[in-house]
């Protein structure tokens, strides 16, 4: 599968990879009969059950069939073999926002226009019971349209992992964009840590940088607890208005 041109279940055909990460090999692949452009995502069933993975795995399939929006990479189907699951999804070319953001800050009318995608693709999931819970720029796609698809749903979360509280418990998502309540261990709203997200991925849109930053993680969450940042001087009044608990004013 890895060199060459591979033919999948003799519906799909396999071509150049496109990513990889700890559990799961991304490919390019095209539907024979269509042509339909598709990713298809690898995952090798030893792998994942030896480090305890297969319910989040499974967990990750049932969220992906809920979530149906425009603004979310759709899952298209998931077929297995016995060492190996496929996730069949929806190809998106525009490659990560991430790689965007990184050339420096976008204009307002641009950021806006992805916040208000992210927003409606977020708050679809929040109607469903979903919460996504590691919402960056490098699991935002763009596609050929320059609209924003969100991806990765490898740890979110479904109403049935609320403890008797009612509130999610394990820590997860990257440092810089996790709210202060994922932090403190002490459990909390999976929809309203996700929208903290969404507030420092549009910051990050506007600024080209991240509110909370040092390079002592400690201090860092220290900012991030304190809600302690500065708005640069091009942010205008509306972003700024956003935020009820700012030090932006």
């Amino acid at each position: 599968m890895e060199e060459g041109r591979h033919v999948l279940f003799g519906k799909y055909e396999m071509g150049r990879l496109l990513g990889k990460g700890t559990f799961a090999k991304v490919y390019y692949g095209k539907h024979i009969v269509s042509g339909e452009s598709v990713a298809i995502k690898v995952v090798n069933k030893d792998q994942v059950k030896r480090e305890g993975m297969m319910e989040q795995i499974q967990r990750e399939i049932s969220v992906m069939r809920l979530v149906r929006h425009p603004n979310i990479v759709e899952l298209k189907e998931v077929m297995a073999t016995k060492t190996k699951i496929f996730f069949v999804m929806e190809y998106v070319k525009g490659g990560e926002l991430f790689a965007k953001v990184a050339r420096g800050k976008l204009k307002e009318d641009l950021a806006r226009k992805y916040f208000q995608q992210l927003i409606s693709a977020i708050d679809f999931c929040h109607s469903r019971g979903v919460s996504h819970r590691d919402l960056k720029p490098e699991n935002l796609l763009l596609d050929e349209n320059e609209d924003l698809k969100i991806s990765d749903f490898g740890l979110s979360a479904l109403p049935e992992q609320l403890r008797n509280d009612g509130l999610l418990h394990t820590q997860c998502g990257t440092p810089s964009y996790v709210a202060p309540e994922v932090l403190r261990k002490k459990g909390y709203d999976g929809s309203k840590a996700d929208i903290w997200s969404c507030g420092v991925i549009l910051y990050v849109l506007l600024a080209g940088f991240l509110p909370f930053q040092d390079e002592n993680l400690m201090k860092m969450y220290r900012k991030i607890f304190k809600a302690q940042f500065e708005c640069p001087p091009w942010f205008s009044a509306e972003p700024k208005r956003l935020d009820f608990q700012t030090s932006c004013s």
